[in-house]
């Protein structure tokens, strides 16, 4: 079974929401002609807005759009309603917070078996973070940490490496103390695309939007990525 990951360092549907560019290329990695598409909210608390933002785009696009809070669950049998779904995409905010809540509720295991069963697993930001490793991230307040996440895929993640001043500089040099393992940093408006946790395609929703591997060989290196930008593909 083909296991997907879709990791969006910035952009999407909360971010640019007059440009469908990452969001219509996720729905595209389906097989469905209408697939279900579930977004994830734990990171923001279940932000209300954020989950309307959601429906005002995937209402319009040829998918079946739902949500799952762990606030207000819709079942008791959350792992047959995850694996009914074609595509998870997971939103960004607080990671900490959401990987505690979802291992207090078992999805963790849950979403690992789904993925394991072919079903897409997308997010932004923490939504990206939670797939690796590691990440970086700001969830405990005060400035960039590193922090331990599920590990379906390897090495460390970095999101919004352009669209924060202190993301790039932080993650080198968290690199370079090997506080963090080395690992894949990914500009606002880009998704890097793993198939069986190897890198399948990286897109971008912008001209200059890129991903980088970043790594330690006596000092830091950052090497670009090749990186697809939709409107021309």
């Amino acid at each position: 079974m083909m296991k997907q990951i879709i990791a969006l360092g910035g952009g999407g549907f909360s971010m640019e929401p007059e440009n469908p560019l990452l969001d219509t290329y996720i729905l595209s990695q389906s097989s469905k002609s209408n697939p279900q598409v579930c977004f994830v909210p734990t990171a923001s608390g279940d932000s209300e807005n954020y989950i309307n933002r959601f429906y005002q785009f995937f209402q319009n696009q040829e998918c079946q759009p739902s949500h799952l809070s762990l606030f207000k669950p819709p079942t008791k049998d959350l792992e047959s309603f995850i694996l009914e779904k074609d595509i998870i995409y997971v939103g960004g905010g607080n990671t900490k917070n959401l990987l505690a809540l979802w291992k207090e509720w078992g999805l963790d295991s849950i979403l690992r078996k789904a993925w394991e069963q072919g079903v897409i697993l997308a997010g932004i930001s923490a939504g990206s973070i939670c797939w690796f490793e590691e990440g970086v991230t700001d969830s405990f307040g005060g400035g960039l940490e590193p922090l331990d996440c599920l590990g379906f895929l390897k090495g460390s993640n970095c999101p919004h490496y352009d669209g924060e001043s202190d993301r790039r500089p932080t993650y080198q040099q968290l690199v370079a103390s090997q506080k963090i393992k080395q690992g894949l940093a990914a500009d606002d408006g880009v998704a890097i695309h793993f198939i069986n946790q190897e890198i399948k395609k990286i897109v971008s929703s912008r001209p200059n939007a890129k991903a980088y591997q970043v790594f330690f060989e006596g000092k830091v290196i950052e090497k670009e990525l090749e990186t697809v930008y939709l409107a021309f593909n």
